[in-house]
């Protein structure tokens, strides 16, 4: 069963780009390993230091080995460094 995972990242205003750049990098990745679907970016217009980041996978399985990946691992890393709080992650099965 697919399932969606709905990522919330709050960023300091001069890490915006950074962040922006490392998001692309990190999709960039997930397009390459098995399970992806699809995915997109989302910034708030009422606050745009909020990030929401949506990816599609076809199983729960493919998304936590996805999380689990060294390479994922790596930039997630660098991506939490530019943030102000730790990341908010829902993960949303299709009913």
């Amino acid at each position: 069963m697919a399932i969606r995972v709905i990522i919330e990242r709050v960023v300091d205003p001069e890490n915006e780009l950074r962040l922006q750049q490392k998001l692309m990098e990190l999709r960039a990745k997930a397009m390459q390993v098995g399970g992806y679907i699809s995915g997109e970016t989302l910034r708030a217009v009422n606050n745009p230091q909020k990030f929401l980041v949506i990816s599609t996978w076809t199983s729960l399985d493919d998304w936590k080995a996805w999380e689990r990946n060294p390479e994922r691992e790596r930039l997630q890393k660098e991506i939490d460094a530019l943030l102000r709080a730790p990341a908010m992650v829902e993960i949303y099965a299709y009913t």
